[in-house]
């Protein structure tokens, strides 16, 4: 007969085993924030970009998980592992990638915390600004896209050892065919892409095609809206609540689900005055010699036809108060409009 105290410890034994594994599936779903959805209240409220403080944040308001950056001390990440399985959340790191061999240890710390905390996945970018306000010649760009490949073969080994994937961001940086030109040059399963649903508008591409194109190598996702309104040297672009803009939410959704079933997808509803992308300009085109006029012919006439009847909103005038309530009540809105609408 076996005995009952040996059975239940037992059972609760291969109960906690599979528990808070890297690869388990979402539990409460694939619908999260990142922290830059947040731009107005980390200004204001000490204290946000702490993980447990921006999980629970995030929590209260619904989402499945986060993305932002998760430090380098282990012991906060347990905590913060243990804090995320209780609520049936993912967590997703964001970090620097490697500038040269000096800062491996650095890097290599950030990784290590990050899978203590659970997460599978952490997010980067290669280039901090936009392309075409970084850069005045070819030349200057040809470097960057140097020492951006030198960088991501410097993380790679480090990934691999912690079987943690690192996922690029298109950050208004590199072109879809050049991003992945990039990551065909590291070849390595453990180097991938956040696709951010709106970035790449900036640099003249259409986003479900982009998206298309970047799901194979998807490992995140920033999930945004976008609007347009023309302007005399190009036009302007912005974040809106999901549902306000022109893009194939539904369709994008679905083409990054299909290749990559397991993605999360991180709301990044960044609440701002519109940004300038000033493609008429001359300066603009500093870096883009391959790109064809047949581009800046199709994304002109996407602006066309999908600017908003109405100015896109400005914000920086509004009273700090005032902004912070639009920050919020944009985010809510697309979280709801997400489980509505989008099948999450």
């Amino acid at each position: 007969m076996i005995d009952r105290r040996v059975f239940l410890g037992a059972s609760a034994s291969a109960l906690f085993a599979g528990i808070g594994r890297s690869d388990d599936p979402p539990k409460r779903g694939s619908l999260g924030c990142v922290i830059h959805s947040f731009p107005i209240r980390s200004r204001t409220e000490k204290g946000l970009g702490d993980p447990l403080k921006f999980l629970e944040f995030c929590r209260e308001r619904g989402a499945d998980g986060i993305q932002l950056p998760l430090g380098k001390s282990v012991d906060s990440s347990r905590n913060l592992r243990t804090l995320a399985e209780r609520h049936g959340m993912y967590v997703e790191g964001s970090v620097r990638a490697p500038k040269d061999k000096a800062d491996l240890e650095r890097y290599e710390a950030e990784i290590v915390a990050a899978k203590e905390a659970g997460a599978s996945v952490v997010r980067t970018v290669m280039l901090g600004g936009r392309r075409y306000e970084t850069f005045r010649t070819a030349k200057e760009y040809a470097a960057f896209a140097d020492g951006s490949l030198a960088s991501l073969r410097l993380a790679e080994p480090v990934m691999a050892r912690h079987k943690v994937t690192l996922a690029v961001e298109n950050h208004k940086d590199f072109r879809t065919d050049e991003l992945i030109d990039q990551l065909k040059a590291v070849a390595s399963e453990f180097i991938r892409v956040c696709v951010d649903t709106g970035n790449s508008i900036a640099l003249l591409e259409r986003p479900s095609e982009t998206a298309a194109a970047l799901a194979p190598w998807a490992a995140a996702c920033h999930l945004k809206d976008m609007g347009v309104e023309e302007s005399s040297d190009g036009f302007l672009l912005s974040e809106v609540p999901l549902g306000d803009g022109f893009l194939n939410l539904a369709g994008i959704v679905a083409a990054l689900k299909k290749a990559r079933p397991a993605i999360r997808f991180s709301l990044e509803m960044i609440t701002r005055d519109p940004l300038r992308i000033p493609c008429l300009s001359d300066d603009y085109w500093a870096t883009f010699e391959k790109v064809p006029g047949r581009d800046l012919a199709r994304a002109l006439a996407m602006v066309k036809t999908h600017a908003a009847k109405e100015p896109l909103p400005r914000i920086s005038k509004l009273k700090p108060e005032d902004q912070l309530a639009v920050e919020e009540k944009n985010v809510r809105r697309s979280l709801e409009y997400a489980r509505a609408k989008l099948g999450f």
